[in-house]
């Protein structure tokens, strides 16, 4: 077995704020979610998710794939959405086995509705504080990042206004 490689003192402040900082964004944005729309930040993702697919429809696999949720926190997460309106679940006559979320026109409203305090706070937590050429080094480091995360790119890449996608 190779010898650790421990963390010098720099590495080990870096990774405790970079830790820090994940941890407070994603709660600052599942507050105001709760705050202003009444969901948490999960439930928007999925609404998001299902409002960028083709027909505003995924298997519930794809979903729980792209989104990183073990089956048992999405399938909560849908009945509740499903409940309130703003999904539907139902399966294909040719393909029985198959769950299929789908986005209800009062998903999309909701969606529409959440949309605009939810940037806000993500460019007041973010953005805001940020230079320019940060902005830019932020991105290069998530996209080396997701280079060894994920090395057969199935998470999506956003392409620039070059209309480049970066795959490292």
């Amino acid at each position: 077995m190779a010898e650790t490689r421990w963390l010098d003192e720099g590495e080990q402040q870096t990774w405790r704020a970079f830790l820090s900082a994940v941890n407070l964004l994603e709660g600052a944005l599942d507050r105001q979610l709760r705050r202003d729309s009444g969901m948490p930040h999960a439930y928007y993702q999925i609404l998001v998710k299902l409002s960028e697919a083709p027909e505003h429809e995924l298997t519930m696999t794809r979903l729980a794939r792209m989104l990183h949720f073990p089956a048992s926190r999405l399938s909560h997460a849908a009945a509740r959405l499903e409940e309130d309106g703003l999904i539907c679940r139902f399966k294909r006559p040719d393909n029985r086995r198959t769950t299929i979320a789908g986005l209800t026109p009062r998903g999309m409203d909701v969606l529409r509705a959440a949309a605009p305090g939810h940037v806000h706070e993500v460019r007041r937590v973010l953005f805001d504080a940020l230079t320019g050429d940060q902005v830019a080094q932020l991105r290069d480091v998530a996209e080396t990042m997701l280079g060894v995360l994920d090395p057969e790119g199935r998470e999506p890449r956003y392409a620039g206004s070059d209309g480049t996608v970066r795959q490292d």
